[in-house]
């Protein structure tokens, strides 16, 4: 699984398949106010950024994917952060 839940974040690491949607959701929802790790994310099913969209947590670095980083994400509540 790519999903983990360490301390001050919600980390996404390496591939996020379309199986890591609800397991995000999940963490999202029991961690409120977690910001959610996605600088070593290397790609990551649009389900998974769908639930990212759709629940909008802080967002912190960017990932590696430049479609994501360009075009998906920034549609969100604006840009992620990259603290």
């Amino acid at each position: 699984m790519s999903v983990r839940v360490a301390g001050d974040a919600i980390y996404l690491e390496g591939r996020c398949p379309v199986d890591d949607a609800e397991p995000l959701f999940a963490a999202i929802r029991e961690h409120p106010g977690l910001p959610v790790d996605i600088h070593i994310a290397e790609r990551f099913h649009l389900a998974v950024a769908q639930v990212l969209l759709a629940l909008g947590p802080e967002l912190r670095g960017m990932p590696a994917d430049p479609f994501l980083a360009r075009f998906v994400l920034p549609a969100g509540s604006g840009a992620p952060g990259t603290s």
